[in-house]
This record gives structure tokens, sequence and C-alpha cells, in this order.
């Protein structure tokens, strides 16, 4: 539960580098409150208003993890309009997170796995 709550104390840093793990973890949480979410939403009739909310509470955060991903891979940030690009773009940004980030500290600063271990 920590890399959930550690990515929304982060809430719009876009500096830095962030580990694959902390990624998919916080991906897969997250879509875990999302469905949460849009049940409660659905079982009191609130008509996506309040699973909209979430939405747009989480999105700055996700978008700064995915830039700190792509600093990761010694990557510019604006990679990220990568997955704008019909039918490849997304498959690509997924390929992306998925890639092993650089062990050597980059220009983004250093690894998190070295700050970890």
């Amino acid at each position: 539960m920590h890399y959930y709550t550690d990515v929304l104390k982060k809430y719009a840093d876009f500096s830095g580098r962030a580990r694959r793990q902390e990624f998919w973890m916080f991906f897969l949480f997250n879509i875990a409150v999302a469905i949460v979410v849009a049940i409660i939403d659905a079982v009191i009739g609130a008509n996506m208003v309040i699973y909209g909310l979430y939405i747009l509470a989480v999105i700055v955060p996700c978008i700064a993890l995915t830039v700190r991903r792509l600093h990761d891979l010694g990557k510019s940030g604006w990679w990220y309009f990568i997955g704008f690009v019909p039918l490849v773009g997304g498959i690509w940004l997924i390929v992306l997170t998925a890639t092993e980030g650089q062990p050597n500290p980059n220009q983004y600063g250093p690894s998190p796995k070295a700050v970890h271990a």
C-alpha cells in the first residue's frame, strides 16, 4: 500500500526516477481502488460522479509517475505523448514502462534501485 501513498505524496513531482515495481504496484492498486469506487458509485446511484472525481484526483499523480518511470529509462518525460499515437503508441508506452531502468545514475538522478538496495 505504501507504493500507492508514496505516489500520492509526490502528487505533482515530475523530477527524479521511479522503479518498475513502484510504477506497476501503483497501477495495480489504482485499478483496484477505481473498481471499488465504481461499484460504490453504482450502488448509491451517483451516476459515476464519485468515480469521475476519483479519476480527476489521480490523473496528475499517474502522469507524474509515468514521467518519472520514463526518466528511469533515460528518456524525457515528453515520451509520455507517444501513448497518443493510434494503435502502436499505447503499446510502446507499456513496453517502455515494463523495461528495466538504467542501473547507473543518469541526468535525472541516481538509480532508485540503488537507493532501495
